[in-house]
C-alpha cells in the first residue's frame, strides 16, 4: 500500500504531462508560432485553455463594456486601537547630477523645473496612523508561507491599455489598500500617483519571516509624483523604486516596525520627465538625477493611546501632564525566515518575470559569455534570454569609471541618452542596439489610436515584449552575420 499510492501518483503526473503536450502540440499546428504566443499571453495558468476569467480582457476590448469592479473593503481605523507614529526625512534631488546640468540647463524653461527646485523637504514631517491600517500589508488566504509575494496593488497596464495620460496634474482618488499607500507618499509630496504611468506599475510585498504572532513583510512600490501645477506643464518625478518592510502582528492590531525609502545605493535613482505644452502629444523632456534621502520611519513602535490601571481607571499613555508611560515589547523570535537580499529577489521576479534570468555586472557578464559562448544582452523573454545571452545592465557612469576597459568604451560609443540597450558578441562587438526614446515610439501607441495595430503579442502583458523579442531575434541573426565574416 505504501508503494502503491506514490506510483499512482506519479503515473497520474505522467499522464497530465503528456496530455498537456498533446494540447501544446495540436495548439501550434492549429495556430503557429505567433499564434500560440498570442493564446500562451492570454492563458495565466498555463494549461491551455482560457477560463472565462482569462478570456475578459478580450470580452472587454470587443464589447467596449467593462463588468463593475470588484468591491474591495475599505481598511476602516479601529480608535480604540494602537497608534502609530511616522517620520518623514527627505533630501532634495542634487540639481548637479542632471544631465541638463552640464550645459546649464539650456533650452529649459525656469517654469519647467520650479516644482522640482522648490521642493526641498517632506510635505509632512510627522504623522500618526492607527495599527489597523497596516492590515493593508497583510497577505490573502492563499499566502501564508515565507517567501511568498503577492500584490498589494494590482498592476494595470496590460496589452489593451498601453500606458496612462501624461498630461495630468491630480491623482485620482485613492479606493482600498491604494489609501494606505497614498497617504505615506503624501508625507513626500501632496501629489502622489500610486499607479505609475509605465510599468513596472503598483504595490507587491513578500513575508520575509514569520513567528506564531508576527510577520516581518518585505514590499516594493512603484509610484510617482507630479510636482508642477497649472499654469505649469506637467513635471513627472519617478524614483526607481520605493522599498522597505513592516514588522507587524498577524491581527494587525500592533506594528513593531515600519521603513519606507527610495535607495540610494546608485549613482542615479531617478526619472524625470516634463511637457513643453498642454496636450498629450507635447514634446517631452527626459532627464534622470540623484536622490540623496527620502525615507520614512517609523519613531517606536505603536502604542495604545489609552490604557486601564489595576483599579479600572483610563490612564492617557502619552503622558497628558504627567510623564509617559514606558512600555516594554517582547522580543520575537522567528520560526521560519529568508534573507533581505532574497526577500527583494522575489519581489523582483513578480514585478519582471524576464529578472528569472541572472543579470551579472558588466565584466562578469563578459567573461561568463566567453566561457559559454553567448552573446551579451544590456538591458530587459524569458526562453530567448536563457537559451542564447548572458545579461547584464549597467549605469553609464559606472562604465566611464572603467577607463581601461576596451568593451566600456565600445559600449559607451553607441551609447545615447536616456538608455540604450545592446546586444554584443563577448569581445565585447556591439552587433544590434536600439535607444528607449525610439523603443517606447515604436511600443507605446495605444491599440485604440487611429492606424495603431491590434495585437495580443505581449507576453507578461507587456505591450512592448513582442518588439523586444525581434530586437533579440535580430540581434542573434546579426551576431551570426558577423561571426560568419
Amino acid at each position: 500500500m505504501f508503494i502503491i499510492v506514490p506510483l499512482l501518483a506519479f503515473g497520474y503526473t505522467y499522464y497530465q504531462d503528456s496530455q498537456l503536450l498533446k494540447r501544446h502540440e495540436v495548439a501550434l499546428k492549429a495556430l503557429g508560432t505567433e499564434g500560440l504566443f498570442l493564446f500562451s499571453s492570454l492563458d495565466t495558468d498555463h494549461d491551455l485553455y482560457l477560463s472565462p476569467e482569462e478570456f475578459k480582457l478580450v470580452a472587454e476590448k470587443l464589447t467596449g463594456i467593462s463588468p463593475p469592479a470588484d468591491f474591495e473593503e475599505e481598511v476602516t481605523h479601529d480608535r480604540n486601537g494602537e497608534t502609530l507614529t511616522l517620520e518623514a526625512k527627505m533630501q532634495p534631488l542634487q540639481l548637479d547630477t542632471m544631465t541638463k546640468s552640464k550645459d546649464g540647463f539650456l533650452g529649459v524653461t525656469h517654469s519647467s523645473l520650479s516644482g522640482l527646485r522648490s521642493w526641498q523637504s517632506p510635505a509632512v514631517s510627522s504623522m500618526s496612523f492607527s495599527a489597523s491600517q497596516f492590515r493593508a500589508f497583510l497577505p490573502p488566504k492563499n499566502k501564508g508561507e515565507v517567501g511568498d509575494t503577492w500584490w498589494v496593488i494590482q498592476s494595470e497596464l496590460n496589452i489593451f491599455t498601453g500606458y496612462l495620460p501624461n498630461n495630468r496634474y491630480h491623482p485620482p482618488a485613492p479606493r482600498g489598500k491604494e489609501v494606505l499607500i497614498h497617504s505615506l507618499l503624501s508625507m513626500f509630496h501632496p501629489r502622489p500617483f500610486i499607479k505609475s504611468r509605465f510599468a513596472p506599475q503598483g504595490t507587491v510585498a513578500c513575508i520575509r519571516a514569520a513567528s506564531d504572532f508576527y510577520l516581518d513583510i518585505v514590499f516594493r512600490i512603484h509610484a510617482e509624483f507630479q510636482l508642477n501645477d497649472v499654469p505649469d506643464f506637467p513635471f513627472w518625478f519617478t524614483p526607481g523604486q520605493f522599498t522597505g518592510n513592516i514588522v507587524l502582528s498577524r491581527d494587525s492590531s500592533h506594528v513593531r516596525q515600519f521603513t519606507l525609502y527610495v535607495p540610494n545605493d546608485r549613482t542615479l535613482n531617478v526619472d524625470m520627465e516634463w511637457l513643453y505644452g498642454a496636450t498629450e502629444n507635447s514634446n517631452m523632456e527626459v532627464d534622470i538625477g540623484y536622490l540623496p534621502q527620502m525615507e520614512l520611519r517609523a519613531a517606536g513602535p505603536s502604542t495604545p493611546s489609552f490604557i486601564q490601571d489595576e483599579e479600572g481607571n483610563i490612564i492617557d499613555s502619552r503622558g497628558g501632564g504627567s510623564d509617559p508611560v514606558q512600555f516594554v515589547f517582547e522580543d520575537i523570535h522567528w520560526t521560519s525566515e529568508i534573507s533581505r537580499e532574497e526577500a527583494a529577489r522575489r519581489l523582483e521576479v513578480t514585478f519582471y518575470p524576464f529578472k528569472k534570468v541572472s543579470y551579472l555586472p558588466f565584466s562578469e557578464a563578459f567573461q561568463q559569455a566567453q566561457e559559454e559562448s553567448e552573446t551579451v544582452h544590456l538591458s530587459p523573454v524569458l526562453a530567448l534570454l536563457n537559451q542564447s545571452f548572458v545579461s547584464s545592465w549597467s549605469l553609464v557612469k559606472e562604465l566611464e569609471d572603467m577607463q581601461v576597459s576596451e568593451r566600456a568604451r565600445l559600449h559607451l560609443e553607441k551609447y545615447n541618452f536616456p538608455v540604450e540597450m545592446m546586444v554584443a558578441l563577448p569581445n565585447g562587438t556591439i552587433v544590434h542596439h536600439i535607444n528607449a526614446n525610439y523603443f517606447l515610439d515604436q511600443t507605446s501607441m495605444k491599440p485604440e489610436e487611429e492606424a495603431a495595430t491590434f495585437s495580443f503579442s505581449g507576453g507578461f502583458e507587456d505591450p512592448s515584449t513582442a518588439t523586444y523579442i525581434n530586437f533579440l531575434k535580430e540581434g542573434l541573426e546579426k551576431a551570426k552575420e558577423h561571426l560568419a565574416q
